[in-house]
């Protein structure tokens, strides 16, 4: 007999990505994938901040234009020395 891990809806679940991909949230909050604890993904702001946590079947990759928008930022910030 083989098990499944099908949520109970029927949808499959979020799989895991990798840390510093780039998700939005269902807020439309960008933010680079830190990890997974206890069911919840934890991610933090991209020109850093405090991380927050979310659960992974309200978050999305980051299109296109977002994953552009959030490195112009860094590097913005980055540049004015507000992160390393």
């Amino acid at each position: 007999m083989s098990v499944q891990n099908v949520a109970p809806d029927g949808q499959q679940p979020a799989s895991t990505p990798t840390t510093g991909t780039l998700m939005v949230d269902a807020t439309g909050r960008v933010g680079e994938f830190r990890g997974e604890w206890c069911g919840r993904w934890s991610l933090r702001p991209v020109n850093g901040g405090t991380e927050w946590t979310v659960d992974p079947d309200d978050v999305e990759p980051a299109s296109a234009e977002q994953r552009i928008h959030a490195e112009t930022a860094r590097a913005n910030a980055r540049s004015r020395g507000e992160i390393l």
